[in-house]
């Protein structure tokens, strides 16, 4: 019996990869928030940790080893305030996306579909932190231009 194609392995393990981080990255976030957003960062948190445990049961479904999650992340800024930790939110968010579009091309249509649910949900949790949508989300803006 052979595994999956490496280009799938290698999808889900970036997803994973990127929901760990998602998870630490908030806890910093909801440190810094109160009230509603400090339960939008909750809900987000959550949803990060569910799709982290889906990833990991996919991963070893198809005979792969999940990659461990590191003992700490080091954040893209310092998070001392609640503007920094909606910016943090965001950059998360499109982390998570840009890590889907890896599953979203894989040959597999069920893994497919779950990649572009995850993404969707990772972009619609960034318009609530961003405050505005974007055009083509997990995709860098250089990456758009000829």
């Amino acid at each position: 019996m052979t595994g999956p194609p490496a280009q799938t392995l290698t999808a889900l393990q970036a997803a994973l990869a990127a929901e760990e981080a998602a998870s630490y990255g908030y806890g910093v976030v909801g440190a810094q928030l109160a009230g509603a957003q400090q339960q939008t960062a909750r809900a987000d948190w959550v949803a990060h940790q569910v799709a982290r445990d889906q990833l990991t049961a996919m991963i070893s479904a198809v005979g792969g080893q999940p990659g461990p999650s590191a003992v700490a992340y080091r954040l893209p800024m310092p998070v001392h305030s609640a503007a920094a930790a909606r910016a943090l939110a965001v950059i998360i968010e499109d982390r998570v996306t840009q890590a889907y579009l890896g599953l979203v091309a894989v040959n597999d249509r069920a893994l497919r579909d779950f990649g572009a649910r995850q993404a969707r949900a990772a972009a619609l949790r960034c318009v609530v932190w961003r405050g505005s949508t974007v055009a083509f989300p997990g995709l860098a803006a250089s990456s758009l231009r000829h």
